[in-house]
């Protein structure tokens, strides 16, 4: 059985895959944690909630995370919805296009957002840093551990 919460996450440089972790240790059991390569409708049809975890490539979602929603969207259309969803972004200066995008899905979807979108701003602007590997800062990972916490008792309380 798929646990109520499921994290999907995509990552190139780390960032978004740290933060995924940091999120589904604070959710403990009740986490599924997937990328978003692996991550199939019968996973969100399993799931209570979602917190979808991706960076922000050339101001929209990364391509993998748009795959996941692709291959996912039509066939659990009318199936989940007011089901609770959250999201965290990586990103190098700005994070909002890709925000937008999954804001969309979610409404396409019929989800009720939980928490305020956590964009992490990391500053990359040269293609050097933009393609380096990520260090998420200590009290970053911790506000993804308290939405992990909160989205997962939230849902087992009912609340959500």
């Amino acid at each position: 059985m798929t646990a109520p919460l499921l994290i999907v996450w995509h990552s190139r440089t780390g960032a978004s895959r740290a933060m995924a972790e940091a999120a589904a240790e604070g959710a403990g059991e009740a986490a599924d944690i997937r990328s978003a390569a692996e991550t199939e409708p019968k996973h969100i049809l399993g799931a209570s909630g979602y917190l979808f975890v991706c960076p922000e490539n050339l101001a929209t979602m990364s391509g993998m995370m748009k795959d996941m929603f692709d291959r996912c969207y039509y066939p659990v259309l009318g199936r989940i919805e007011g089901r609770a969803f959250a999201t965290i972004i990586a990103a190098g200066s700005d994070g909002e296009g890709a925000q937008a995008q999954i804001d969309r899905i979610a409404k396409g979807w019929r989800l009720k957002r939980v928490a305020e979108p956590l964009i992490v701003n990391f500053d990359a602007q040269t293609p050097e840093t933009i393609l380096a590997d990520k260090t998420v800062p200590g009290d970053t990972l911790a506000q993804c551990r308290e939405m992990g916490e909160a989205m997962a008792e939230g849902l087992a309380a009912g609340i959500f």
